[in-house]
């Protein structure tokens, strides 16, 4: 199973086409109208993204703002089997929103239904080989090649929800538990379960507050309800890239400067000083596990790019590196960073925390 697109809801889909193309660097696919909405399909050879914008009170997208601030509205998964996911979701309890369709111009089945909460899940059966986003529609100038894939996508939910949220994923889409954190600091705390697909690409962490302050629960009041918090971009250049698009207008979390004094003396550091410089100019968090230095993991976070508190895009880039082998063993493979960094996953709950004493909702 992997993540086909992701769609948002917005009170100005043309608005929010130009943010993504001028500031992302993505190119319009196509622009669907009907009599109560505009859509339009952007992205690049390996994203793709939906936006959406009611024109009329009728529209559902129209209710949706009603209930909800701009954001995400449908994470669309690429399944192997649409009948399988569909009977599981039925002995689930979810809602089946659209059943089954056919679709001869996209070659592919497809159908929707309700995730957690308002989130819902448009479910995509290619009836051919096919990538999610089809690189056929891009030209070559490669624009907007700095992001190579969708690395992962985060979700909010209520406090004592998580179990509740994690076995429904696990029951309807067969997510298996990886990696879990519990957060805490003097003020506010969250707790997160890492889900992932066995046969795909689909990272899913769900949070849950831990305090009444803590900032998934400011994003949950916020938001009106659970929602997805971040989705993550994957690049293999970080650090160039960051600056591009801070020239683009783009605001990033602020990181201090005794952060980069500390990830200077942890065990394993083997950044050079000019990649540790260029990462605190930059603004950029690294992590790495204490018995394997060179699976580093970079990461970086937006402010929220709505009027709200809520929705931010994480930049991650996942280092490679040569795996070591037995003595005599001259063919060395090739790994790349996987999992989540404790360490960054941290440094991104205080960054979150500074900006909400900011806002004067955290003392």
């Amino acid at each position: 199973m992997n993540i086909d697109h992701v769609h948002f809801y917005v009170e100005d889909a043309s608005r929010w086409q130009k943010w993504f193309t001028q500031t992302f660097g993505f190119q319009q696919i196509a622009t669907h109208r009907t009599a109560h909405s505009i859509t339009v399909e952007l992205g690049n050879s390996a994203i793709r993204f939906w936006v959406s914008s009611p024109c009329s009170q009728a529209s559902p997208i129209a209710a949706y703002l009603q209930r909800h601030p701009a954001g995400v509205a449908d994470l669309a998964f690429q399944v192997a089997s649409l009948e399988t996911v569909l009977q599981r979701a039925v002995e689930a309890g979810a809602t089946i929103l659209q059943p089954i369709q056919y679709s001869q111009s996209r070659q592919q089945k497809t159908a929707q239904i309700r995730g957690w909460g308002d989130l819902q899940h448009t479910l995509i059966e290619p009836t051919h080989a096919s990538s999610p986003a089809n690189p056929d529609r891009f030209t070559s100038d490669r624009t907007g090649s700095e992001f190579i894939g969708i690395d992962h996508v985060v979700l909010n939910v209520e406090q004592g929800d998580l179990e509740r949220a994690i076995g429904w994923y696990e029951a309807v889409f067969g997510l298996q538990r990886r990696q879990n954190f519990a957060i805490q600091t003097e003020r506010s705390g969250l707790c997160s379960q890492v889900l992932c697909h066995p046969g795909g690409s689909v990272q899913f962490p769900i949070n849950e507050p831990a305090s009444s302050t803590s900032q998934i629960q400011e994003f949950l009041d916020w938001n009106r309800g659970p929602g997805i918090q971040h989705l993550a971009l994957r690049t293999d250049q970080i650090l160039p890239l960051i600056a591009q698009l801070r020239q683009r207008g783009l605001a990033f979390l602020s990181v201090p400067m005794t952060y980069y004094e500390q990830l200077g003396q942890r065990p394993g550091f083997q950044l050079s000083l000019q990649e540790w410089q260029a990462m605190a100019q930059q603004e950029v968090l690294a992590d790495w596990p204490p018995d394997n230095p060179q699976a580093l993991l970079l990461q970086a976070f937006t402010q929220p790019i709505f009027d709200q508190p809520t929705f931010f895009f994480e930049l991650i880039e996942r280092r490679t590196y040569r795996l070591e082998m037995p003595h005599g063993q001259n063919h060395q493979p090739m790994r790349t960073a996987e999992g989540f960094g404790e360490g960054n996953f941290r440094a991104l709950f205080e960054a979150i925390e500074r900006e909400q004493i900011k806002r004067g909702s955290l003392r």
